[in-house]
């Protein structure tokens, strides 16, 4: 007998596991339909993409820089083109057997060489290329052609180099390129919504950047933009056809407002002497001149410098990386004189008329500490305009002695020390102009009555660079009228500014001028030797920055046996005389006497620049 119930059971059974099967592969076949749709339809473009990135390779294509003249369209810093041969560091696994078996066919000198291997482990983990052998002959082009073929991962192509045609006397203004970090480098092809790639290189040293001076300053409008290019690439990845092209756009020229000749004339009068000389054109602002010496040879940093070479120009004693003209701090000695006269005038502590008798020395009435002048026995009655052309010690002493400190401190603000006076200089440095709650923050010492004695000389604590010493000429030549100083003119930047006065006309500039030209006209003046030297009239200041404190000429005497202990010579000068165009200061280390030492260097560019 059938079991109605039984069956009934199996057919339900059966029929649920037929509706699974048939879930199954209706679930299946929906996602088959929706894959192929996606594959198809919806992602097609991404699937496109990707199926083309497998059959091409893009390339970074790198720019020009920009070249870099001065103020009346010569050259300094140009790109040159070259035949260089260059290596494949990751390809290649023996070095010195490569550069061995090169050797036989190129001569290599030890320089080379020594470049090579200090940098090849660094090229071949970046997969970078390696210059060997710049600037090829055409002897030396032929011989490594013919015998190419034994070295596959070395070839020759034309690069550029940065060359500057002046290298020693553009060091620190101009500055020079160098290697990019990977961070540098994403950072700037970020910028341009780029990924770091094989790059197709136009320089010998694969990727630059600007390192200082105005190719740091202005190296985003020097670098330019890197183009790009797309290939078609087989399944080895090697390079078939050219697809796309889309160009780099070099970087822009820049017209410095530095003036190749004056700056020779600097160059030539240091005579490698430790210090620096700034010129500016009064009007503008501009930096004509801007030298730190000694110097070094920027080609030979841009362009590959062996360790030991670069290690010799470090530890050299001399510092000529040491950029002296914004980042040299020194005492303004008595050039900032006519300052302190003006701040006095202002604050009507004197006027023209006042006089002392300068007996060679100062007493503090506090404690009777002695300040002491330069000239033994002093310089007799004196007034503002003689105190300025002979520089009376004693005069200044006395009225720094008379000034509110907080007053006097806010007063030469106003001609730019202890601030950045420049609009595009490399890392300048600000001097110093001190405070009593610097000195007591700095050196746990209250500020007394002799600091600010000592600041009407320019000595003690304040400190100034020189190229603030030329703004500061500058602002005296322009009767208290300034602006900026800049490397690069642009007339929608300049904005001037003036130094408010309630007290001080124009017939007190036309005095103070008066009394600065004397400094060198005068029979009595500190400069007088300068006479003969200018071709034109001349307003000056000269100081000597006293390194070591000695109560006698006896015992500087002894102390100037060592050459590190002697005076640095210092001058500030503008002219043509009565309407200066230029402003110049000067400043040698150890020089001594800043009238006949720095002196003639400042006269020799303000004649250069004047003459034309």
């Amino acid at each position: 007998m059938i079991d109605l119930d039984q069956r009934y059971k199996e057919k339900k059974s059966f029929f649920n596991r037929l509706i699974i099967v048939y879930s199954f592969f209706g679930i299946a076949f929906a996602f088959f339909l929706y894959r192929t749709y996606s594959i198809q339809v919806s992602e097609y473009t991404e699937y496109e993409t990707a199926a083309l990135e497998n059959k091409t390779k893009e390339v970074l294509v790198q720019p020009i820089r920009g070249i870099i003249y001065d103020r009346s369209g010569k050259i300094i810093v140009n790109n040159v083109p070259t035949y260089d041969l260059i290596i494949k560091p990751s390809q290649i696994k023996n070095i010195d057997s490569f550069l061995s078996d090169l050797s036989l066919i190129i001569d290599l000198n030890s320089n080379e060489l020594d470049y090579v291997k200090e940098n090849f482990d660094l090229k071949a983990s970046y997969n970078r290329e390696l210059v060997v052998k710049k600037n090829l002959s055409e002897i030396e082009t032929a011989k490594f052609e013919v015998r190419s073929y034994k070295f596959p991962h070395a070839f020759i192509d034309v690069r550029y180099s940065r060359y500057n045609n002046y290298p020693k006397l553009f060091s620190h203004a101009i500055g020079y390129v160098g290697g990019v970090s990977n961070d540098e480098l994403t950072n700037i092809l970020s910028n341009q919504n780029l990924q770091q790639i094989e790059t197709i290189f136009k320089y010998s040293n694969g990727f630059q950047i600007g390192k200082t001076g105005i190719e740091n300053t202005y190296d985003n409008l020097l670098r330019g933009k890197f183009g790009k290019k797309t290939y078609e690439v087989d399944a080895r990845g090697r390079l078939l056809d050219e697809m796309q092209f889309i160009k780099p756009i070099d970087g822009k020229n820049i017209f410095t407002t530095l003036d190749i000749d004056a700056q020779k004339v600097a160059y030539d009068q240091m005579d490698n002497r430790r210090g620096a000389v700034v010129a500016i054109e009064i009007d503008t602002g501009s930096i004509v001149t801007y030298l730190s010496t000694p110097s070094f040879s920027t080609n030979a940093i841009s362009n590959g410098i062996s360790s030991s070479a670069f290690n010799a120009l470090i530890k050299d004693n001399n510092k000529p990386f040491f950029d002296r003209a914004s980042q040299g701090r020194y005492s303004p000695a008595s050039t900032i004189k006519p300052a302190i006269g003006l701040f006095g005038l202002e604050n009507n502590i004197i006027d023209w008329n006042f006089t002392i008798d300068d007996p060679g020395y100062f007493i503090l009435p506090e404690d009777q500490r002695v300040y002491r002048g330069w000239r033994e026995g002093g310089h007799g009655k004196v007034n503002l305009n003689k105190a300025i052309i002979v520089s009376s010690n004693t005069f200044f002493f006395s009225l720094a002695y008379q000034s509110d400190i907080y007053k006097l401190i806010d007063y030469l603000s106003k001609f730019g020390f202890g601030a950045n006076v420049c609009v595009d200089c490399f890392n300048p440095d600000k001097g110093l102009l001190p405070t009593p709650e610097w000195k007591i923050n700095n050196l746990n010492f209250g500020w007394f009555k002799g600091d600010t004695v000592n600041l009407g000389v320019g000595q003690g604590y304040l400190s100034t660079t020189p190229l603030q010493l030329a703004y500061y000429s500058s602002i005296l030549a322009n009767m208290g009228k300034s602006n900026k100083l800049s490397f690069v003119y642009d007339k929608n930047e300049k904005k001037n500014t003036y130094i408010q006065s309630e007290n001080i006309s124009n017939l007190d500039w036309k005095k103070l001028h008066h009394s600065m030209i004397g400094v060198i006209e005068s029979p009595i003046g500190t400069a007088k030797r300068l006479q003969e030297l200018k071709k034109f009239t001349v307003a000056a200041k000269s100081g000597t920055v006293e390194l070591v404190s000695t109560e006698t000429k006896e015992d500087y005497k002894i102390i100037r046996e060592n050459e590190g202990n002697r005076d640095h010579a210092i001058i500030i000068a503008f002219g043509p005389m009565p309407n200066p165009k230029y402003a110049v200061s000067v400043v040698i280390e150890n020089g001594e006497s800043g009238g006949s030492v720095a002196g003639p260097v400042a006269i020799a560019v303000l004649n250069s620049l004047i003459d034309r």
